[in-house]
């Protein structure tokens, strides 16, 4: 079966499990965990062979396999004594972390951990990537939540999710998250790398997993990063078939929503096949697996999945019923008509479409949200625009908008109103005799015979000349503090414009 076929029977939001491999796809500071503790050695001791010693030493029943956890404990216990020992050393930035820790916070956290997050702390993207992470970025709508085993950013990098570590998994919910199951550079001290770690993490583990189990009895599971022989895959498939019954309907269900990602370079095949999983031991799990490098037409199957309610709205949905699980002051009304309630902070609304109407995006927001729902191609909540007034003289950025959803009957009537309404500002900036002509933003901002009440009119004059360039002008907007700003608006319309007519 093709992916886009088997991803267009989702019924639910999918959550992607991300591996290793994910990063090394698009950052160039990622390491496989060979290749983690292998530069740390060096890095240590500037001897390659140290890590083979220390390798071979950790090799399991002379079996051709490696315990890195075991490795990792010796590596860790020789970077934390040798820094002990070397205070002001080539690794004195790790020596102050520590101690700083120790003296403010009273923190215990291993020189090695604080090392890793070091490392792994910067997201640096490979340039040949970007066209891929752009497609990327719009699958976020529609995906429930992330759960995975890398210590990096990136993933809240790009679907800016609600960052998960340790305990706070359990408090959580999975909506809109990602579980960082083996901690994150952002607290050290909970990276889960050593053997000591695994022990300890396995002892607390069975909440979590309680957590994670209904994650995958209720939503497709695609993993990304891993291989088919990965310690983490089968870990999963023995938490799921240790309670539920193999041969069961349910267990058929599960199996049929796993797709299993495996990185194979320079193969654009998209058809899915079935593959078996020896669990050693424990049982044979047949899976759905794609290998592929084409990575991107996965993620444009994702962003197509048409459901009856978006992965946003969940959310919001979710964060409100928190608050009323929390009790306290809040006020709750539930009804099937919107025109019997009374103001109040919150109202949850049952009932049909005939009755109820909730436009939760207004056009303001919806210019506030500008890049990120041209990022997602969210043409879902692009459907809102129909219900807005939106008035003659109202900067509003219709032509990117009409790019992601060309369907809305106002597309022609609101072009022509942002065509005019900056066509008239530029009229008016042009006739004002003043010399605004500049190649770069920063440019006019520092130009001191700009009056910084003009500032906003001599950028809409070289958008509107085309001597900035858009990517220039893009970044300042993205950076914009106040997106509420008239300025920011007018600015956006006339970006908006040149851009996408």
């Amino acid at each position: 079966m093709n992916i886009s076929d088997f991803i267009s029977r989702y019924q639910n939001h999918p959550v992607l499990f991300i591996g290793t491999g994910f990063s090394l796809r698009y950052l160039t500071n990622s390491y496989t965990w060979d290749g983690l503790l292998s530069k740390i050695a060096f890095d240590l001791k500037e001897n390659e062979e140290y890590y083979f010693d220390l390798k071979a030493s950790c090799q399991i029943n002379g079996s051709g396999k490696y315990s890195f956890e075991k490795l990792a404990l010796k590596l860790e216990e020789e970077f934390n004594n040798t820094l002990i020992n070397e205070r002001n050393g080539k690794f004195k930035e790790i020596n102050d972390v520590f101690y700083a820790k120790m003296k403010e916070e009273s923190i215990n956290v291993s020189r090695f951990k604080i090392y890793i997050s070091m490392l792994l702390g910067g997201i640096d993207h490979r340039e040949a990537m970007q066209d891929e992470l752009i497609e990327l970025k719009k699958i976020r709508k529609n995906i429930g939540s992330i759960i995975t085993t890398n210590y990096d950013r990136l993933i809240e990098d790009v679907f800016e999710f609600n960052k998960l570590i340790g305990n706070d998994i359990l408090l959580s919910n999975p909506y809109g998250s990602v579980y960082k199951i083996h901690g994150c550079v952002d607290e050290a001290d909970k990276i889960i790398i050593t053997q000591n770690d695994y022990d300890v993490f396995d002892e607390k583990y069975d909440l979590i997993r309680a957590q994670l189990l209904s994650l995958f009895i209720h939503n497709p599971i695609i993993f990304l990063g891993y291989n088919v022989g990965d310690e983490n895959i089968k870990k999963i498939l023995k938490t799921i078939f240790t309670y539920v019954q193999p041969n069961s309907e349910l267990a058929s269900s599960i199996r049929d929503n796993f797709l299993l990602v495996e990185y194979d370079a320079g193969n654009t095949n998209l058809d899915i096949s079935e593959h078996d999983i020896d669990m050693e031991g424990f049982s044979t799990v047949r899976i759905n697996k794609l290998k592929t490098d084409n990575y991107k037409a996965i993620y444009e199957a994702l962003a197509n999945i048409h459901l009856p309610i978006s992965a946003m709205d969940v959310r919001k949905v979710q964060s409100v019923v928190k608050e009323i699980y929390s009790g306290g002051e809040i006020k709750v009304t539930i009804t099937e008509d919107l025109d019997t309630l009374r103001n109040g902070a919150k109202i949850l609304a049952i009932g049909s479409s005939k009755t109820i109407s909730y436009n939760y995006q207004s056009s303001s927001e919806m210019m506030t949200n500008y890049f990120k729902i041209i990022d997602e191609s969210n043409s879902q909540v692009l459907t809102l625009i129909e219900h807005y007034s939106i008035q003659k003289a109202q900067y509003f950025p219709i032509f990117g908008f009409s790019t992601i959803n060309d369907s809305l009957s106002c597309i022609a009537k609101l072009k022509e109103q942002q065509e005019t309404n900056l066509t008239n500002a530029y009229s008016a900036i042009s006739g004002q005799n003043r010399q605004l002509a500049h190649s770069t933003i920063e440019d006019i901002i520092s130009d001191t015979s700009i009056a910084v009440s003009f500032k906003t009119n001599a950028i809409i004059w070289n958008v509107m000349e085309e001597r900035l360039d858009l990517d220039n002008v893009e970044i300042y907007l993205r950076d914009f503090e106040n997106k509420n700003d008239t300025e920011y608006r007018k600015i956006l319309c006339a970006y908006d414009m040149k851009k996408y007519k």
